[in-house]
């Protein structure tokens, strides 16, 4: 059994990838909106342990692009340092002022609708 639901994970983290692979530069979502856009829900702490260990996969995965509900930058220790993630973002024009999202709203982007 536990082979089972490794192999489970490995795909749910590879659709949390093709999923912010299609985060657009300058904008940002959240866990919990792919969470939903991929029928589960009640799993954005799931699509944060897949972006905590993207830096190993194949590929660029724009994990800085993926923050908590409230804008908060709750993923920014994996970065490598705790500016990083904050730079990146910024770069793209979001603004960012105590490690959460100024301007949130204005740059979220919902797979559930963009992802038609």
């Amino acid at each position: 059994m536990p082979t089972r639901g490794l192999k489970e994970n490995n795909d749910f983290f590879s659709k949390v990838y093709e999923v912010t692979k299609r985060i657009p530069y300058g904008r940002i979502t959240s866990y919990g909106a792919i969470a939903r856009y991929l029928g589960s829900g009640r799993s954005a702490r799931m699509v944060g342990w897949a972006l905590n260990v993207s830096h190993s996969n194949r590929g660029f995965i724009p994990a800085h692009r993926v923050v908590n509900r409230n804008g908060l930058l709750s993923g920014k220790f994996h970065f490598g340092n705790s500016t990083t993630m904050e730079q990146l973002l910024e770069n793209e024009g979001i603004i960012i002022e105590n490690d959460r999202i100024i301007n949130f709203e204005e740059k979220f982007w919902d797979p559930e609708t963009e992802l038609k």
